[in-house]
């Protein structure tokens, strides 16, 4: 019975009342009975008057049971039996208060829910942990050129390259990564996202292995063409994540995408410092291998089962009672993603419930098109904000605005305090998302780089006119500064960048896209991201050389401000969001 107004509470109390009546009138005492069923009622109704506020509609539902006035059923509890005799009234009385006991126990298992503690969240913790190990790769694709270049064009190389040839063996891995994200939402929607977490593993030790024993120069190039479209398969550990983390952990948890990102281009320079490239390879091997052996302890995505599996809701809830030990607060989150799947309110799951959506026409709902556009204009402004531009050109850059930093502190060592700083922002990034939310970070990192941006290219036009001046009343050229501050502007930009635009787009693919189309659009997505990261990388030195350093600080600062509005305007908050509240959000 749906208790949504009063009418509805008034109709539902005097069908139990009737029901009561048509049990007692046949026996003697039926008047000093139906005297005393008016005073229950009437104490009762009080008290249901007093919890029928935080009564939801979780499993408290009464019912008749086969059209039979004698019997009463609770959702989730026994039913009773009204005998024709004297103890109608008490059967009765009990009756309804177990009911509003019921609401109680109903409302308290709703906040048990919705309000998930440390200690209860521990499983879907490591749930998360085990599957962005698939992402540690990604990080040390982008770093292991670093390492591997210089070590091939020395004199005594086993495999003597060319410039032309280091060039194809640092961007193959960029230019193959489309091919991993286009490739990994039909995979994931037909195999499962567990299934694809271990198999993107798979592809990355082969790499690795092909690197260790490489002879030649194809083969490397064979293994990063590998590492790339592997790379692009790593998608799937941000949808898995979204779809197995509790809306209040959410984004604290896809927050450690880009925390394992970081920690795989810092475990590459650690190791470097020790071994060759060689020997290297074979260890992050041995990594992807272990890495399966943990991908196969974790569960299923209840939701992928769901949406996909609809005659495997026993599967389902396996998963589910893995992710959240308490049986009742599973069963509670199963219904209620039912309930994101087909709108309806919370009652008890079957097999004939669950219907997939398929065809074109789900791309043309607005819950799907309007969170893809959204995604499309932040990757956007990511881009061309530099967030990542400026650390593939972070040397050279360094470089353009001086490198004389101080004693002791060169363009490579700023190169390592900014990987340093980029993976403690990340791990910040995680845990402020989980306090603060999604459009609180956003609008903080593109002011942040904003101003950092905005006050460097000032800084440089400040000092160009001091050094005009100098020249001006003593003809001759100025003595080398020190650049320190422009080197503490860029890394507060570094910095901010690590603290939303670098982190939160790529989270946001698992949030607000729909678990239907979740896989495939994710790489779409991913796809265009990576395209866009191609041609800002490719174009940069040519702009840098048409508009100066200078230019690029204010180029910079312009598209941050435009991301900060377009996040502002657009970008809504999906902090403590169940994907069902995202998806409303959207078909406004």
């Amino acid at each position: 019975m749906h208790c949504h107004n009063d009418n509805s509470k008034l109709t539902g109390r005097l069908s139990i009342f009737i029901q009561l009546v048509s049990i007692c009138k046949s026996t003697d005492e039926w008047k000093e009975i139906l005297y005393l069923l008016f005073v229950c009622i009437y104490v009762i109704c009080i008290r249901m008057k007093a919890v029928d506020s935080n009564f939801t509609q979780t499993g408290a539902s009464a019912a008749l049971i086969n059209d039979n006035p004698k019997t009463v059923r609770i959702f989730g509890s026994t039913s009773l039996q009204c005998d024709k005799n004297e103890d109608a009234v008490s059967d009765a009385s009990s009756f309804i208060v177990n009911r509003s006991d019921d609401r109680e126990t109903t409302s308290n298992l709703e906040d048990l829910a919705k309000n998930i503690k440390w200690t209860d969240a521990v499983p879907q913790i490591i749930a998360s942990v085990i599957a962005c190990l698939t992402v540690i790769p990604a990080g040390i694709n982008m770093a292991y050129s670093a390492i591997l270049l210089p070590q091939l064009q020395e004199p005594s190389s086993p495999i003597p390259i060319t410039k032309h040839e280091a060039s194809w063996i640092a961007s193959l891995v960029t230019i193959s990564l489309p091919l991993g994200s286009l490739a990994v939402g039909p995979l994931m929607d037909r195999f499962g996202r567990k299934a694809l977490l271990i198999a993107t593993c798979i592809p990355f030790f082969a790499c690795w292995l092909l690197i260790g024993t490489a002879k030649g120069i194809y083969t490397i190039y064979i293994a990063r063409v590998l590492a790339g479209a592997s790379a692009g398969l790593t998608t799937v550990a941000l949808v898995y994540t979204s779809e197995v983390t509790h809306p209040k952990m959410r984004p604290m948890l896809l927050g450690l995408n880009s925390v394992f990102v970081s920690f795989g281009i810092l475990l590459t320079c650690f190791l470097s410092l020790f071994f060759t490239w060689r020997t290297i390879a074979f260890i992050f091997a041995g990594i992807s291998g272990a890495s399966i052996f943990c991908l196969l302890l974790l569960p299923e995505s209840p939701y992928w089962v769901i949406t996909f599996r609809e005659n495997q809701l026993d599967l389902a809830r396996r998963s589910i009672r893995w992710i959240y030990k308490d049986a009742r607060v599973s069963e509670y989150h199963l219904s209620t993603i039912i309930e994101s799947k087909q709108g309806q309110g919370y009652q008890p799951v079957n097999k004939d419930q669950v219907q997939p959506k398929s065809g074109f026409s789900i791309y043309l709902e607005p819950r799907v098109y309007k969170p893809l556009l959204m995604l499309l204009f932040l990757f956007l402004f990511q881009q061309l904000s530099g967030a990542y531009v400026i650390i593939f050109y972070a040397v050279n850059l360094f470089l353009k605005i001086g490198g004389n930093f101080g004693e002791g502190l060169d363009e490579y060592g700023a190169l390592l305090l900014l990987g340093a700083i980029r993976f403690i922002m990340s791990i910040v990034a995680s845990g402020c998302s989980r306090k603060f939310g999604r459009r609180p970070l956003m609008i903080i990192s593109g002011l942040g780089m904003t101003i950092s941006t905005l006050t460097a290219g000032l800084y440089m036009y400040y000092m160009e006119l001091i050094d005009q001046k100098h020249i001006k009343d003593t003809g001759v050229l100025p003595g080398k500064s020190d650049d320190l501050f422009l080197l503490i502007c860029l890394l507060a930009y570094v910095c901010m960048g690590a603290l939303g635009i670098l982190v939160i787009p790529w989270t946001l693919i698992g949030e607000v896209l729909p678990t239907e189309v979740k896989g495939k659009l994710g790489g779409f997505v991913i796809s265009v991201a990576y395209v866009m990261m191609f041609a800002v990388v490719k174009v940069f030195p040519f702009t840098m050389d048409l508009f100066g350093v200078q230019g690029i600080f204010y180029l910079f600062a312009t598209t941050s401000f435009l991301g900060v509005a377009y996040a502002y305007i657009f970008l809504p908050e999906t902090f403590g969001k169940s994907f069902s509240e995202i998806e409303r959000f959207f078909t406004r």
